[in-house]
């Protein structure tokens, strides 16, 4: 398998400094890719590579953040932090698991992956953003030494609550899926005025039985209505524990809570900015906790749960998780209009999930492996056929099937985009009872061919 970054002239933001340690960047994982590839050729080769890619990216982070210096750039403070995130938890996270996995070929794959995606999406994003190309996507965060007090603070919750030595593996979490989530939210309120905190907690399902689970002494290996309940109340105790740390908070109350769809959840994402968003690895699996505060929420999301119906919510809660086992479909359009559409139409057969950028994509697959990836292909920077490249670079992903989606009709465009070896393409224009039919018919096919392999 031939894994490589293709440099494309979209990753210039028209900074020839910056742009040329990018490029330089790319060119070592390209050789560690190679290395990696050459049947463990030499595990000392891989970790000099290593260190060496991130002597660079660290010596890069310093030079850019120069510039921004030089050029008094406004955002300059929340592109320092992410750096410092990427330096200080993604990276050191990393390293660990290279030397526990002593230097694996799975272990060397995953740092590739994540080091990768991260270049991709950081330039693509925060360092356009630099040139005034767009905004950065994270603004107004929690202020430095608050936000590393409440890291700490979680940190010794997760563990003097639930036994986890968990670690900090991302500062801007963006709410994709990983495994078989859980999505529960709080809103906190107090009667003065209308200000209200709203706390996100998104756990792998795994998290649940094997903590709260087990001090329950549940045999049980799925969620059920006491397990879930349970969940609710010890939940409520660790925000509380939280926010007790904070004084401005002590005259706020808990006013709504509610379990929340993946989509419902990733809907807060699309709309609201959190300013804590953090991503754990607690060894259990993931576990997300984010806060939007404060400002003044509109609507409910989710049913209410209030002590009147806290045990047939949860139960249809239940119900409704267990009867989606559907095909998974991630919709990946830089149209806000296209992927709602998507979601509406499709949403009654399948699970539907959307990204509105070709790095969001790479990293929602990285986070929960979707049986169909929608792919416009005419994205602006980080267009269908890069990101098809990225995929199929990597063995994980190689297989996933993906079907363009594309206004391009003529006969050129179409042998063009078929040239990619995709398993199709969908014309944006058709009408939606078509759309709908031939992703019916693919997800057909694809069981007939399952069925006649297994005899």
């Amino acid at each position: 398998m031939d894994n490589q970054l293709v440099w494309k002239d979209e990753f210039n933001i028209g900074i020839k400094v910056i742009d040329d340690e990018h490029k330089r960047l790319f060119k070592i994982i390209n050789k560690l890719f190679a290395l990696e590839e050459d049947e463990r050729k030499s595990i000392r080769a891989c970790q000099e590579g290593i260190k060496y890619f991130k002597e660079h990216a660290l010596k890069h982070f310093e030079d850019e953040e120069k510039y921004m210096e030089l050029i008094a750039y406004e955002e300059l403070e929340t592109h320092r932090r992410l750096h410092k995130g990427f330096r200080e938890h993604s990276l050191p996270a990393l390293e660990k698991e290279l030397r526990r996995e002593d230097y694996s070929s799975e272990s060397i794959d995953h740092f590739l992956a994540v080091c990768a995606g991260w270049l991709i999406g950081h330039t693509l994003t925060e360092d356009v953003a630099i040139t005034g190309g767009k905004m950065s996507k994270w603004v107004d965060l929690l202020p430095e030494e608050e936000l590393a007090a409440m890291k700490d603070l979680i940190l010794k919750l997760l563990h003097n609550m639930f036994q986890l030595k968990a670690q900090v593996i991302s500062e801007a979490y963006s709410g994709e899926r990983f495994g078989n989530g859980v999505y529960y939210r709080l809103v906190y309120g107090r009667q003065q005025d209308d200000e209200k905190w709203e706390i996100l907690l998104a756990y792998e399902e795994k998290i649940l039985i094997n903590t709260v689970g087990k001090l329950m002494k549940t045999r049980s290996n799925k969620l059920d209505i006491m397990l879930l309940n349970a969940v609710r109340y010890t939940a409520c105790q660790f925000v509380q524990h939280v926010m007790e740390h904070y004084p401005s908070m002590e005259s706020y109350e808990m006013i709504e809570e509610s379990f929340l769809t993946y989509e419902q959840f990733q809907e807060i994402f699309e709309n609201k900015q959190p300013q804590v968003s953090l991503l754990f690895d607690t060894s259990e699996g993931y576990f997300s906790y984010c806060v939007i505060a404060p400002h003044v929420l509109q609507n409910s999301i989710g049913v209410p749960i209030e002590a009147s119906n806290a045990m047939k919510e949860i139960g249809r809660y239940l119900t409704e998780r267990e009867n989606v086992e559907k095909p998974k479909v991630l919709v990946v359009d830089d149209s806000m209009t296209i992927r709602h559409g998507m979601k509406n139409l499709l949403s009654g057969s399948y699970e539907v999930s959307g990204v509105s950028s070709g790095a969001s994509a790479i990293r929602a697959i990285t986070l929960g492996r979707p049986d169909l990836v929608l792919l416009d292909y005419d994205m602006p920077v980080c267009d269908g056929r890069y990101v098809l490249e990225m995929l199929r670079s990597e063995a994980e992903f190689a297989d996933i099937p993906v079907i363009f989606l594309t206004s391009r009709g003529d006969p050129d465009s179409v042998k063009k985009v078929l040239s990619l070896k995709v398993d199709g393409y969908l014309l944006k224009n058709l009408k939606p009872s078509d759309i709908k039919e031939r992703i019916d018919d693919y997800f057909k096919e694809k069981r007939k061919k399952e069925r006649a392999k297994k005899g």
